[in-house]
């Protein structure tokens, strides 16, 4: 479904490069879960975002189902069936959760559809159908409306930038049933913590910006207990 070829990307600082990501070839398919992890500053927020085309690659291609689609913009990926959810929610002043719920489900939403991506992310229609999208919601609050418009959008490729940040009074047993949920679509997740590395099919580790090793959780367990480095 979705394929990395020879994936690099590096930034200008004071005149000189730096490379964060370098040769990232992956093959990601249907109905799997995959789980990108490793320490911080390895390059895994970059990597999806180059996936999503919040970032351009210094090189290499982005196919989905075989089409490039390595110079696509955000807009045209997401009608091919991309979504993003990302690490820290943006706001959208102006709108309530109900507005952004109905471009996710599509033409003819009902509240009771919209209600039930909220159920599914421990939300109560009653009380968060006619939220505004402000600061008044919390983090974790705009965590769950984000999975449930993921959920909505019955999207191909999900990507999730480390789910779990801000919803520590939700269960994870809840969060990893909503990548459950997610079947027949290509699952690509960021996380650091256990209980979403145990549900991936392969958890792709990645070190200075390269592969270290794609394997089982038990497979790559040992070369994560170690961890440190800094901010991506």
């Amino acid at each position: 479904m979705l394929e990395i070829k020879n994936l690099s990307y590096s930034t200008l600082n004071n005149d000189r490069e730096k490379q964060i990501l370098t040769d990232i070839s992956l093959n990601l398919k249907e109905g799997k879960i995959y789980v990108i992890t490793g320490p911080n500053g390895s390059g895994k927020s970059t990597l999806v975002k180059l996936l999503m085309g919040i970032l351009s690659p210094s090189s290499g291609h982005i196919l989905l189902g075989g089409k490039d689609i390595t110079n696509t913009p955000i807009t045209e990926r997401a009608n091919l069936g991309l979504t993003y959810a990302f690490q820290t929610p943006v706001t959208f002043k102006g709108l309530k959760v109900k507005d952004l719920l109905k471009i996710a489900v599509g033409d003819g939403a009902t509240a009771g559809q919209m209600g039930a991506y909220l159920l599914q992310v421990g939300l109560c229609a009653k009380d968060y159908l006619d939220r505004p999208l402000d600061d008044k919601l919390s983090g974790g609050e705009l965590k769950r409306i984000e999975l449930a418009m993921a959920l909505a959008r019955k999207g191909k490729v999900n990507i999730f930038d480390e789910p779990e940040a801000g919803i520590d009074l939700w269960s994870f047993e809840n969060l990893t049933n909503i990548f459950a949920s997610l079947k027949g679509a290509t699952n690509i997740i960021v996380s650091h913590q256990k209980k979403i590395l145990e549900i991936a099919d392969e958890v792709i580790l990645l070190q200075s910006g390269r592969i270290k090793k794609i394997g089982t959780y038990n497979e790559i367990l040992p070369l994560i207990e170690r961890k440190g480095g800094k901010d991506e």
